[in-house]
């Protein structure tokens, strides 16, 4: 590419994004959001009957609609996709490659896995010695691993970051419309078939259409845009969504829609990548304050490990509370729902707590160093299956003693091989 072509797709495109406190903000709040929906959605009721676990928030009559606004999943994959595209394009810039992103990213996301999969697998292995119920204990391991999806849902988007980020450059609409496309192909064969298992492929499509959005927002695209188109989107969008979840294809519920993937998942995206940019300016306001950007700092830095401990600190503390004989409210009564911002700040500060303890495992990988690579891709694929494996075998067979021992085993070897450095190409280590 000549120099003049370089200059006129810097134009096009925009200058490399710089760091948007906007996208902390979002991501910040996507987390925060998913813990408030996490306890809202469990309630622990104890009394002559024995112990039970009812999903409150379910019951509403305006939770589904709620769904359209509460699902953020689509959101945080287009601030992933921002995040995303500025690490690979600063990647290229210090003379990075795909295997040096791939590698930084999946240790990024992993490393904070560890302990809690070792955690996981002490902790089921003990319950089951000790002799509690099997029902109970599958319902209690089920609610724990159910975050963790997003470990194999992200990662598979982050390892295709350096593809996809080339395509963009290439054909930004065309990747963005054969990825819908594939989307709703899945989903179709799905339908037909009625084999459930199908829809797992829509973990790459989906994720990564609103990944590919990210992009777009990153090159400034949506900056660019006027309101009034941006609203105009957005409606179109919640319009095309009412009459597609309303025929029995797919879920009204957007959470439902979430395991696996599927389309709907990927229009709503694009109206939360719109309404965000619509919110952009006083947000980026309100970013400026002190009590935003600390509060943001403060949760922002641990999201990872706020996201990965939260449920199961929340049942651990429940179970706690009730060992010690706490009373519990009625869950969905007046009370119970009174105590749900309790239960919040609660479950944040213990899962900072534990954050905080575990810091070591949080640190990201350090810059190469002239002469040095990182591995072959042989082993960057091997990694790959050690890391995202265990994580996509909880997604689907759901969290038990073994995928969890299985996990605390082969997640730190994944990271241990990533986290590996070899002498670059024509280098020789002394």
């Amino acid at each position: 590419m000549s120099t003049q072509q370089a200059l006129t797709s810097v134009d096009v495109r925009g200058i490399i994004a710089k760091r948007d406190l906007v996208v902390d903000l979002i991501r910040t709040a996507c987390v925060v959001l998913v813990v408030f929906v996490h306890v809202t959605m469990v309630g622990v009721a104890a009394d002559d009957a024995g112990i039970r676990v009812t999903s409150p928030l379910q019951e509403l009559d305006w939770y589904v609609a709620a769904t359209w606004i509460g699902q953020v999943m689509p959101l945080f994959f287009v601030v992933g996709g921002f995040a995303s595209a500025v690490g690979w394009r600063s990647t290229v810039e210090r003379g990075g490659g795909p295997r040096d992103y791939v590698a930084t990213r999946l240790v990024r996301l992993f490393r904070p896995a560890i302990p809690l999969f070792l955690v996981l697998a002490i902790g089921l292995g003990t319950a089951t010695l000790l002799g509690t119920p099997t029902d109970l204990l599958a319902e209690v391991a089920f609610g724990i691993g159910s975050p963790l999806w997003f470990l194999a849902a992200y990662g598979i988007t982050q390892c295709c970051v350096p593809l996809m980020a080339r395509l963009h450059e290439r054909a930004p609409w065309a990747t963005l419309a054969g990825l819908l496309v594939l989307a709703a192909a899945v989903d179709g064969v799905r339908l037909a078939t009625g084999v459930a298992d199908v829809g797992l492929l829509n973990l790459g499509p989906v994720w990564l259409f609103a990944q590919q959005l990210g992009f777009l927002w990153a090159d400034g695209w949506f900056a660019r845009r006027s309101k009034v188109l941006l609203l105009g989107i957005a409606a179109a969008v919640y319009a095309v969504l009412v009459p597609m979840t309303s025929i029995g294809l797919w879920a009204p519920d957007m959470l439902q829609d979430l395991n696996p993937p599927m389309l709907p998942l990927a229009f709503l995206a694009i109206a939360q990548a719109c309404l965000v940019q619509l919110v952009h300016a006083p947000l980026t306001r309100l970013m400026r304050t002190r009590a935003a950007q600390g509060t943001v700092f403060v949760l922002g830095r641990d999201g990872m490990a706020i996201y990965l401990w939260h449920l199961p600190l929340f049942i651990a503390l429940n179970g706690i509370a009730l060992f010690i004989g706490v009373p519990f409210p009625d869950p969905g009564s007046a009370t119970w729902w009174a105590t749900r911002a309790i239960a919040l700040v609660v479950v944040l500060a213990a899962a900072l707590g534990v954050a905080r303890g575990l810091r070591r495992f949080d640190r990201p990988l350090p810059r190469l160093v002239p002469g040095s690579d990182r591995p072959a891709w042989p082993v960057i694929a091997l990694a790959v299956l050690c890391t995202i494996g265990p994580a996509f075998a909880v997604m689907q067979l759901h969290l038990s003693f073994w995928l969890a021992a299985v996990g605390a085993v082969l997640i730190p070897m994944g990271v241990w091989c990533l986290s590996r450095t070899v002498p670059a190409v024509g280098v020789r280590r002394i």
